[in-house]
């Protein structure tokens, strides 16, 4: 797939951000909503149609969860155990293709690395029947919220300018783009079993990244020597990636990098909002397996 081309249209459509209203940049689609210059409806429908592969390669999270990290950790996974460079300006979020990228994407060699930001629901059926590999990254969801909430703010193709206060009650119901970040982790608790899905939390990444890269690569079929995950490890670290970004992601970088803690909701949250989540994580997620590995209790309280 020609990345420049790609590359091109994301950047006209976040030139055409300037002239588009914070009213108009969401907009809902199946009662979810979605950024409206990355991920058109059309771009939606086309996805309906997106063939997947056996060997596709791809990362799923909910927003700020960490995509952008494990996006630099897989691509040197797969430089290493391939020898194939798949360095890209470009996000590989599939809902940001359109229907004419889609055409490439057919041609694509293989190893294919996709990513998405959708509901276990919405992703493509073909990913479920050709038992297509997924790495699931989840985040504590005070982090989320409070790295969601700066993202917005400093991304123009989101609604920016708003308060911490509006954007809490948003995400804790579930309005903001791709949807609740509860229903996102109940249907991913569902998929807990299947040998195709592996879940891991950015928690857990940044207390061990080498035990990560083996588990990750292993997960995949991309044998590694000790010596590989260790060059990977260093060079994936977070404030490596942050310093590297400017060549990664260009101005969007600083936006996409912005702190890597665990534990800066701290500085955000009033104690009532932080009862309040303590109060919708025990409603949705006490007792599930997923909860269990959030250790909520340790990063959260």
């Amino acid at each position: 797939m020609n990345t420049n081309t790609l590359l091109t249209k994301l950047q006209s459509r976040m030139q055409m951000a300037k002239q588009v209203s914070d009213e108009e940049k969401l907009y809902r689609y199946k009662g979810v909503l979605y950024p409206s210059i990355m991920c058109p409806e059309d771009h939606l429908k086309a996805l309906e149609n997106l063939e997947a592969r056996e060997d596709d390669v791809m990362l799923v999270a909910y927003p700020k969860c960490g995509f952008n990290w494990m996006v630099g950790v897989l691509r040197k996974i797969i430089a290493e155990a391939t020898g194939m460079k798949t360095e890209s300006k470009v996000p590989p979020l599939i809902e940001f293709l359109g229907p004419d990228v889609m055409k490439l994407m057919d041609q694509s060699p293989s190893p294919r690395f996709l990513g998405t930001h959708l509901h276990p629901d919405n992703i493509p059926t073909t990913f479920y029947t050709k038992k297509t590999k997924m790495l699931v990254i989840f985040r504590n969801p005070k982090d989320t919220l409070v790295s969601f909430y700066h993202f917005s703010n400093n991304n123009p193709v989101l609604p920016s300018g708003q308060s911490w206060e509006s954007f809490y009650s948003h995400f804790m119901s579930g309005d903001v783009p791709w949807g609740s970040y509860f229903d996102h982790a109940l249907a991913w608790e569902k998929r807990m079993n299947d040998p195709n899905v592996m879940i891991v939390t950015y928690e857990e990444l940044k207390q061990d990244l080498s035990e990560g890269v083996r588990q990750i690569s292993s997960f995949y079929g991309f044998p590694l020597t000790e010596a590989q995950v260790q060059q990977v490890t260093e060079d994936s670290s977070f404030t490596a990636m942050k310093e590297s970004s400017a060549n990664s992601h260009g101005p969007m970088g600083k936006v996409i990098f912005r702190k890597g803690e665990v534990g800066d909701w701290r500085n955000h949250f009033t104690p009532d909002q932080s009862r309040e989540m303590d109060e919708a994580f025990d409603k949705h997620l006490a007792g599930t397996r997923l909860g269990e590995k959030l250790d909520y209790q340790l990063h959260c309280q």
